[in-house]
């Protein structure tokens, strides 16, 4: 991927977007969540040991130890830390420049701070993959600004530095971890579905936060649906291990969605007379290729009993192994793939190291090897790190591992520099989809539902769509409607804030409070519901949900009942002492009200979609105003030009050239172009 400009910049480009989207969507849900007013209070999170500054920073990594320095509490303080955050994020989105390790390690080191004291609400698998994918950005960033330098011969950039490639390659290890691990869980959880193939005939119905599109995939063919599950299967075990192939072709096949052309014109080319040798290495590619197509379709066909019937027009599929061979064939394969990536990754310092004895000039040779070295050592360490969550996956693998990993990891495990995934491990609601419903009351006998904007309640309502908006007490709901209520300590809160009456609470389940049920005076009594949920069938009208009720999930409360009480004493969750208005007055304080106060009235989603249109509105101005430097840029195909490789000499004075010209779109700019 390093061997082309583009595919850096569009990689840095989609983490900025990534780490845009996260601060602005927490921002949004901050008083809710972390206020004084809030579920679950930051304030509480951060409470000074007695510790020394720098001790406690390491043990508690968070920037928001400085808040008070700043006349802010935690929560006023997680708030300027997002806005920051979403503003740094949208500058390297949309300016090169910005695109800079310490960039992207600011960006980094504002999430992290947020996690810390994020609680139970930023404890998803997505925010640890941001964080992990945030750091390597750190190390994919280059040190200066790329000039327009000429394509190199291989398709690598001339001038380009040895150690470009050592961070990609930590990408690829990233999503081969999390590709694999996903889809062993699996397997390794025992789930009937999973190992059914009948898992997507449940998926769409009880994902997290369902779209209309999911209803109409729950209604397809359930054949269709165990041939879908085959094909995740096929994608997330078999496939991964293909991103270390030797053969590009290989590695092109599995990362197919994600294919950026390093070499432009490469198309064009016109074939030219080669050697026996390379014709002979070109043919046993090829075979190499065709012999593990043949594999894999064989494999897929065979393990899960593929048959065609021609009749019905369906493909008829079952699993054909056991649980135990599994196991076996895991224990056998999760130790290779490990030297699977020491072996790749010996050969990527190798080929960095053959690209510095490439370097000219002893300057140039110093300044590549001590980024090298640096690189190097950290791409070293990271894989080492790397190694012990990616073990979770086999306990023998995991016991064997080089005791050195072990204490690296134990090191710097709160740094989440390193996670461990395992995406839909288990598929839930095969009944039906449990959901919790809240409920409120002046008298105790006449109840109100308190319908919430995102997550499933009205029978009649279509699903919403929220991307990229991530409503994380919606999402706790899915959650906590999966066990008893005390599995989940932070609903006892929330009914609590209900009870009271919290604005900022109330923001969360509705953002127009006139849509609230109890907007005019809080609920005497709260209680909850739990249902099971079904997507209707096609041709009832006006319906989208169908529910049944099964029992009642948390028991009807008002303020100052014992049980409450007792629940609030039992989780910790009882005030002991009023927040400190310490920062009431501030400029910074007062500064982050008004920003509040301006984009309260916009719900969420619209927030954030308007600022993908003004992301996407920007980049189209700065197309329109530079051109003519675009179609002069090096790296852009010519119309009927032969490319042919060029020396050092040729190549370091046409950047030159190219350089030395003051406008982009002037003939002298064209000349530097070689003729046919």
């Amino acid at each position: 991927m390093a061997g082309s400009r583009l595919p850096r910049q569009l990689f840095l480009q989609g983490v900025a977007a990534v780490f845009m989207f996260a601060f602005a969507s927490l921002y949004t849900q901050i008083p809710g969540l972390y206020g004084p007013e809030g579920i679950l209070p930051a304030r509480r999170t951060l409470r000074p040991q007695g510790k020394g500054r720098w001790q406690q920073l390491w043990e508690t990594p968070t920037l928001l130890w400085e808040a008070p320095r700043l006349g802010l509490d935690t929560a006023q303080g997680l708030e300027l830390l997002s806005l920051l955050g979403a503003l740094v994020a949208l500058g390297a989105l949309l300016l090169s420049p910005l695109r800079h390790p310490v960039i992207y390690l600011l960006l980094w080191a504002a999430y992290l701070s947020a996690c810390q004291v994020g609680q139970v609400f930023l404890y998803f698998q997505w925010d640890s993959l941001l964080l992990e994918t945030g750091f390597l950005a750190v190390l994919v960033a280059p040190l200066r600004p790329a000039s327009h330098r000429k394509e190199a011969p291989q398709g690598r950039q001339a001038g380009a530095l040895p150690h470009e490639d050592l961070p990609f390659w930590l990408v690829r290890w990233l999503l081969f971890r999390l590709m694999f691990a996903s889809g062993v869980v699996k397997l390794t959880s025992r789930c009937p579905a999973w190992w059914g193939l009948t898992a997507l005939t449940y998926h769409y119905e009880t994902q997290c936060l369902p779209t209309p599109a999911a209803w109409f995939a729950h209604h397809l063919p359930v054949w269709l649906h165990k041939l879908s599950v085959v094909a995740t299967f096929l994608i997330e075990i078999a496939v991964p291990p293909l991103f270390f192939a030797p053969i590009r072709r290989l590695r092109l096949a599995a990362f197919y969605s994600q294919h950026l052309a390093a070499e432009p014109g490469h198309g064009s080319r016109k074939k030219t007379a080669t050697s026996w040798p390379k014709a002979l290495l070109a043919t046993l590619s090829l075979l190499l290729e065709l012999a593990v197509y043949g594999l894999l379709a064989y494999g897929t066909v065979h393990y899960f009993g593929l048959e065609v019937d021609w009749q019905q027009r369906t493909i008829h599929s079952r699993t054909t192994f056991t649980f135990h061979q599994f196991s076996q064939w895991l224990k056998t394969l999760t130790l290779p793939t490990v030297w699977l990536g020491v072996a790749s990754l010996v050969w990527e310092l190798l080929s960095a190291l053959w690209r510095w004895t490439q370097v000219r000039g002893w300057l140039r040779k110093l300044s590549a090897v001590v980024q090298l070295s640096l690189v190097g050592t950290a791409t070293v360490a990271l894989f080492l790190i790397s190694l012990v969550p990616y073990s979770y996956v086999e306990p023998g693998t995991h016991g064997r591992l080089w005791t050195g990993a072990h204490r690296l990891f134990g090191a710097v495990e709160h740094l989440q520099l390193a996670n461990s995934y395992g995406l839909f491990r288990r598929m839930t609601g095969l009944g039906g989809r449990p959901e919790v419903v809240l409920e409120g009351s002046y008298d105790g006998h006449h109840w109100t539902e308190i319908e919430f904007m995102y997550k499933p309640g009205n029978l009649s309502r279509p699903p919403p769509v929220v991307v990229p908006h991530q409503p994380r007490l919606d999402w706790q709901m899915w959650f906590a409607a999966l066990g008893p209520h005390t599995h989940s300590p932070w609903f006892t809160s929330l009914v609590l804030r209900l009870l009271q009456g919290k604005e900022p609470v109330i923001r969360l389940v509705q953002s127009q409070v006139a849509r609230y049920p109890f907007h005019k005076q809080p609920p005497t009594y709260v209680r909850a519901q739990r249902y099971k949920y079904w997507f209707s069938q096609p041709g009832e009208q006006g319906q989208w949900w169908r529910r049944q009720w099964v029992e009642e999930f948390f028991p009807s409360v008002s303020l100052g009942d014992p049980t409450l009480e007792t629940l609030l004493r039992q989780f910790g969750l009882q005030e002991k002492s009023p927040p400190r208005t310490r920062s009431a007055n501030s400029t910074l304080a007062q500064a982050l009200h008004w920003t509040r106060s301006q984009l309260s009235p916009l719900e969420a989603p619209a927030l954030l979609w308007g600022l993908l249109m003004a992301v996407g509105a920007v980049r189209f101005v700065q197309a329109l105003l530079a051109p003519c430097s675009l179609r002069s840029s090096p790296l852009a195909p010519v119309s009927g030009e032969k490319r042919r490789p060029a020396s050092q000499k040729d190549s370091g004075a046409a950047s030159e050239q190219a350089t030395a010209a003051p406008n982009p779109c002037s003939s002298s700019s064209r000349t530097t172009r070689r003729k046919k």
